[in-house]
């Protein structure tokens, strides 16, 4: 089982990107899915999730400029992410919030002022 997250790069404040997160190996059926993110020197911290159902949650710093989907096939997730901040500079990871699976690399998002 392998997780890639993939679509990240140097925007700058104000900008867009969105990420995308494929899992090989298995699907994300029946899972609620996440995306997190580690800054340099921090904890790694839960952003966004979506439920099997839809359902869907955001920490209060990206609320609101974030959304977060799942592809049809359950293999994929999604994070787009508008108005970025230098402060949304971190390397993003993607996995299931209940049942964690080895995390990926990550993709590397960096908002220059």
């Amino acid at each position: 089982v392998q997780l890639q997250a993939s679509g990240g790069g140097l925007v700058h404040s104000g900008g867009s990107l969105r990420l995308s997160c494929t899992v090989s190996g298995r699907t994300f059926t029946a899972n609620t899915i996440g995306w997190y993110r580690q800054a340099p020197g921090k904890r790694r911290e839960q952003v966004a999730t979506i439920g099997v159902g839809g359902t869907t949650n955001y920490a209060a710093s990206v609320k609101g400029r974030f959304t977060i989907s799942r592809g049809s096939a359950n293999k994929e997730a999604y994070l787009q992410m508008n108005s970025l901040k230098p402060e949304d500079t971190a390397v993003y990871y993607c996995n299931q919030v209940f049942s964690l699976l080895p995390w990926g690399q990550g993709t590397q998002v960096t908002v220059s002022s």
